[in-house]
């Protein structure tokens, strides 16, 4: 497969790039949520969803066949909506404003990403 063969290879893989710096930011968003606002509930969801996303890609790269490569960006996919879910109703619900805008930008752009690869592993031979 070829993302796999660019992981092999060295080569940047802009999905993989993408999620872990996303992951970083949802911990970092987490940590000073619950040290400010003492607010854990929401921030459980979204740092299980936010991290989620990353490590399913990161799991895709060794999957067995393309059915599970799809498969597990697939889940990776429904993560993200899950996180932009949380996301939303974090900022929404005033529990913390800053910097929401950007990790929700971010988090669409994870959509698109991932719905792309998808569309186009299904479409090849």
């Amino acid at each position: 497969m070829e993302n796999e063969r660019n992981v092999l290879e060295g080569k940047k893989n802009p999905l993989l790039d993408k999620s872990y710096a996303f992951a970083l930011s949802i911990t970092q968003l987490v940590r000073e949520i619950q040290a400010e606002k003492k607010e854990f509930v929401l921030t459980k969801q979204v740092l299980r969803s936010g991290t989620a996303i990353g490590a399913l890609s990161e799991e895709a790269q060794q999957a067995e066949s393309k059915a599970d490569f799809i498969h597990k960006l697939s889940i990776a996919n429904k993560e993200a909506h899950e996180t932009h879910y949380w996301l939303r109703l974090i900022r929404d619900s005033k529990i913390a404003l800053e910097g929401l805008d950007d990790l929700i930008s971010r988090s669409e752009e994870l959509k698109r990403l991932l719905v792309s690869i998808i569309k186009s592993s299904k479409s090849k031979n």
